[in-house]
């Protein structure tokens, strides 16, 4: 059927264009990641003795756009998958589904004990290490006018 033909053609460019654009979203969001990370490890280094465990908020920055990036692979991975299924393609999305699961399980956990370790830092009054209200504002370093402010509003 010409029709039917037309249609699985229509549908293959589309999953092909789409794959390729979730692929490129992924490396654009390691791109910035790079950036992001780069420019955070430079206010660490300026204000160094303000910051505690300074490598662990480098590592959650970069992690956060990996797991991102992964996203989009993800995602390009199902599509190209569902194209054509070979062998090597579900073996590739295997692998990237277990990277992915791992990195955000763990980059959750360490999220959870920054966040933890926040709470304590306001709840102890330890003003350098007040932040703003995002869960992943914890990353940033705290400005020089950051002051102790009250959980009860």
């Amino acid at each position: 059927m010409p029709g039917l033909e037309a249609i699985e053609a229509f549908s293959f460019a589309l999953a092909t264009l789409g794959s390729t654009l979730l692929e490129a979203l992924g490396v654009l969001c390691i791109l910035i990641g790079i950036f992001t990370t780069a420019r955070l490890a430079t206010k660490i280094l300026k204000h160094r003795r303000r910051v505690v465990l300074p490598f662990i908020q480098i590592r959650l920055k970069f992690g956060l756009w990996l797991a991102l990036a992964l996203e989009f692979q993800l995602g390009a991975d199902i599509l190209s998958t569902a194209i054509a299924p070979t062998n090597e393609a579900l073996i590739r999305l295997s692998v990237v589904a277990v990277i992915r699961t791992f990195l955000n399980y763990f980059l959750n956990q360490e999220i959870e004990a920054q966040m933890e370790f926040r709470e304590r830092a306001i709840a102890h009054n330890y003003a350098p290490l007040f932040l703003l209200d995002s869960p992943t504002e914890f990353m940033e370093i705290p400005r020089d006018d950051a002051k102790p402010h009250s959980s009860h509003l």
